[in-house]
């Protein structure tokens, strides 16, 4: 029975058995191979067993399907071939022992930690958020300065800060003097209607 294997870094050795005809491949839950990447479309690809041949196809995926880095609609995985669902490279185990393929070059770090669930695994707590669009060949520094700040868009250095408004706070002042003017009055006109002329 044919297995795919994991060579991202940190992940490298993770397998997954193709035992069954139709092999849905995305980020989410719902697919019977999850891989929980932000470079993987919810829904990114299946994977066909057509006698001894295993047919990849992509079904519209943000970041696409490649193989040996040729990216595909619908092509037949031989051994030795490395099969990428967005920034996720996997191969099929033939025996050899598992490396990060020679002739591409390494993939970027993925953004946030990629985990893969076959359907007889317990979901995970949460689920991945968008698909994030992972241009093939981005360095680890791009990847760092990805999530830095525009310079000149926070100008005080510390986040978001408190606006002050002048009108309110006259608005607020002017309220409580005319409140107290009216409390002031009615006093007076108990007052008075209370020492009225008694007879």
């Amino acid at each position: 029975m044919s297995k795919l294997v994991i060579l991202n870094q940190g992940m490298t050795g993770r397998t997954f058995e193709l035992a069954i005809e139709r092999t849905t491949v995305g980020r989410v839950d719902d697919n019977t191979l999850q891989i929980a990447d932000g470079s993987v479309s919810s829904h990114h690809a299946e994977i066909l067993l057509r006698g001894s041949d295993i047919l990849i196809r992509d079904i519209g995926s943000t970041n696409g399907t490649f193989i040996d880095n040729e990216k595909i609609t619908e092509m037949v995985l031989h051994p030795g071939q490395i099969l990428r669902f967005g920034q996720v490279e996997l191969k099929i185990d033939d025996g050899r022992p598992v490396s990060a393929s020679a002739s591409a070059p390494a993939p970027a770090p993925a953004p946030a930690p990629t985990t893969v669930r076959t359907a007889a695994s317990p979901p995970p707590k949460k689920s991945g958020e968008g698909t994030m669009v992972m241009p093939r060949g981005v360095s680890l520094e791009q990847l760092e300065q990805g999530g830095a700040r525009t310079p000149g868009f926070d100008t005080k250095g510390g986040g978001f800060s408190k606006k002050t408004n002048k009108i309110n706070k006259y608005f607020i002042i002017g309220g409580v003097i005319v409140g107290v003017i009216i409390v002031v009055l009615l006093i007076i006109a108990l007052m008075s209607a209370n020492s009225g002329p008694h007879t």
